[in-house]
């Protein structure tokens, strides 16, 4: 309504038909002009709508990757939206950015890719989530089985006696058709088509109208039907060599069901014979868990852990951030994120900590090397108190009571903390004194220091070399842990 023009970017021309009717319908009372690029649109209808881009005569274009093409040109562009991002390249979204710098991006996905969604996370992009499924929708019943014609028989039979239709989702369009005639023995009662990415625009699109108009029951198909397609009827499907497909690709096709109020299903069907690999198998068995209704971030998260958050200025979706570690590039991007937004940047510190108690976590007490690592690191992570009790409660919950040396571990965790908060980059215990070694940007107030050595009549002195040292501190023997964060509060 501001007189700027709108690009709708989807990754298939059957999807591209599919929001051209939607929003035909939906904006039929408003006078916006709706067009739509994609090779279901002949070089002449083309050309036309590419005129009126440029003048400024189409409002609103929905288009797949034509709209990436250099011959577009927009008269004044405000707002594009990417549907399904992650099937898009990092290369074609900074093509979009060419177009025009000053343009509003929405992307909509149910499964983020790992930098996209490491780009929300760090604040660079804003991030909504729709948690709440559209009215009467059930959740997905997934299976994985081992191929079988008679489960797919059943399958079948089960769906068409309800009146629904099926998908049928073969990857090789060498042997689609052979894989069609099989089905068509099996399932003498189903009217059956194919549908692939190599078959000519017009073919395609009359196939897929006709099963949307339920002329069939039974669509043998590629991947082709992934992205968001909307055929409320259709509430099976299955899916051949389930164990050669992605995450986020196996998460989309399941969703290509269930649209409507029914109950739906999805079969994962692998080889009888076939011996999975580890990566194949906790796919599989990540998408049958995950199978509640908006699980697709859950998904996402997983598939950040495992790829890697990406490379946020460079080409590459996923990459090893091993080099660096997750939470330190996490760290390095909020403080750039912070600095561009104008907003205070401290520097945070590592403190040294020495005390004569031994802190560690006994391997009699964790046995497994990856927990006692994931505990460390939780810990290291902490930045309350309340945080290292949460983690104290579940060591008693999960490995019963704590030993003497963890106890000591969770005790120097908290004096830590204080320390990192008045940038204090050494503390050291001796059964006789206590010595801190202030950082130059230290938060504890001058005034404070001068204060706390007059009080101290002798047993306490600053030297030049930035060092708080302090003789006789009361308990430090008895009770090192409580009299060093007594000592940290008084500084505070």
């Amino acid at each position: 309504m501001d007189g700027k023009q709108v690009a709708m970017l989807v990754p298939t021309t059957v999807l591209a038909q599919q929001h051209y009717q939607t929003f035909r319908d939906r904006f039929k009372n408003y006078p916006v002009a709706i067009e739509m690029l994609s090779r279901f649109r002949s070089p002449l209808e083309q050309k036309e709508i590419l005129q009126k881009l440029r003048e400024g005569k189409v409002d609103f274009v929905i288009g797949t990757h034509r709209l990436l093409q250099r011959d577009i040109a927009f008269r004044d562009l405000g707002l594009v939206v990417i549907d399904e991002e992650h099937r898009f390249g990092v290369s074609h979204k900074e093509r979009l950015k060419q177009m025009r710098k000053l343009v509003d991006v929405i992307t909509l996905t149910a499964t983020p890719i790992p930098r996209t969604l490491q780009m929300s996370i760090s604040g660079i992009r804003d991030l909504s989530l729709i948690q709440t499924p559209p009215q009467n929708r059930l959740a997905i019943q997934t299976f994985v089985v081992r191929y079988d014609d008679g489960v797919i028989r059943d399958a079948m039979i089960r769906e068409f006696q309800r009146g629904g239709q099926v998908f049928f989702v073969h990857h090789r369009v060498q042997n689609i058709h052979a894989m069609a005639n099989h089905l068509k023995q099996l399932v003498p009662e189903a009217s059956l088509a194919v549908a692939h990415g190599q078959m000519k625009e017009k073919e395609l699109e009359r196939v897929m109208l006709q099963f949307v108009r339920k002329e069939f029951n039974l669509l043998v198909c590629t991947t082709i039907i992934e992205s968001g397609l909307d055929i409320p009827a259709a509430n099976t499907i299955l899916i051949h060599h389930a164990e050669q497909f992605g995450l986020a690709d196996l998460y989309q096709l399941r969703g290509r069901v269930g649209r409507g109020g029914h109950q739906a299903y999805a079969y994962l069907l692998i080889p009888g014979d076939l011996v999975l690999s580890k990566d194949a198998m906790s796919r599989l068995r990540a998408i049958q868990e995950l199978s509640e209704l908006g699980s697709g971030f859950k998904l996402a998260i997983q598939d950040l852990e495992i790829r890697g958050a990406g490379n946020l200025l460079g080409p590459s979706q996923s990459g090893h951030i091993a080099a660096v570690g997750f939470e330190l590039y996490t760290q390095l991007m909020e403080k750039a994120v912070r600095a561009l937004k104008g907003e205070e940047v401290l520097e945070e510190i590592t403190p040294e900590i020495r005390f004569h108690l031994p802190a560690f976590i006994p391997e009699d007490y964790v046995e497994d090397p990856g927990q006692r690592l994931s505990l460390y690191r939780r810990l290291s992570l902490s930045r309350s108190e309340g945080e290292v009790e949460t983690i104290r409660e579940e060591l008693v919950d999960r490995f019963g009571k704590i030993p003497e040396e963890a106890e000591y571990l969770l005790e120097v965790i908290k004096v830590k903390i204080l320390l990192t908060k008045l940038s204090i980059k050494k503390f050291e215990e001796t059964p006789s004194q206590i010595v801190l070694t202030f950082d130059e940007k230290t938060r504890v107030s001058p005034e404070k220091l001068v204060t706390f050595v007059h009080q101290g009549e002798g047993r306490h002195r600053f030297t030049p070399d930035s060092r708080l040292v302090i003789e006789g501190w009361p308990d430090v023997k008895k009770d090192p842990f409580g009299a060093a964060r007594k000592l940290l509060q008084a500084l505070a």
